[in-house]
């Protein structure tokens, strides 16, 4: 499948307007999925006021976030079901190869779908490469939580 054929990436996340940081889903399958971004003035958290223009590489986690969201909508929408919320609960050993992405960069956003319990804990190993030379830039282990139910999920946690 080209990138033309996936749903566009608003249709596959829970998230709405600006708050959707990814651009489009490249390839998705069963336990992988890659999303672009390119890093332009719009980003959210853009930040010109440095030597060096760019979005702080601190907000790749949540560009991993969001392709493990719209990975869990792909297999969603495969299935004819609604795309669901879910809870990103930590990120282990969170490491990154610059301070920033700069502005200009496309990023490819890969995440592996590792380890799912039946409980609804998922793991996904995820990387993020500079689209145009390939260099890994930033890596991660996330750990997610998708309950059956969110909002009887909420009411009792609460």
């Amino acid at each position: 499948m080209n990138s033309d054929s996936y749903p566009d990436i608003r249709a596959l996340v829970p998230h709405e307007g600006e708050m959707v940081f990814l651009d489009r889903v490249l390839t998705a399958g069963t336990s992988t999925l890659c999303a672009e971004v390119t890093i332009g003035q719009h980003s959210v958290f853009f930040d010109a006021t440095g030597v060096e223009a760019g979005v702080g590489s601190w907000v790749g986690i949540e560009y991993m976030a969001q392709a493990i969201a719209a990975h869990a909508g792909f297999l969603a929408r495969l299935r004819g079901d609604a795309v669901r919320v879910g809870f990103l609960l930590g990120a282990r050993r969170y490491q990154t190869s610059v301070p920033l992405f700069a502005l200009g960069s496309v990023l490819h956003v890969h995440v592996q779908h590792v380890l799912q319990g039946e409980n609804g804990l998922g793991a996904f190993d995820c990387r993020i490469d500079d689209g145009a030379s390939g260099a890994n830039l930033a890596n991660a282990t996330i750990t997610v939580f998708q309950p059956d139910n969110v909002n009887e999920f909420l009411q009792r946690s609460f």
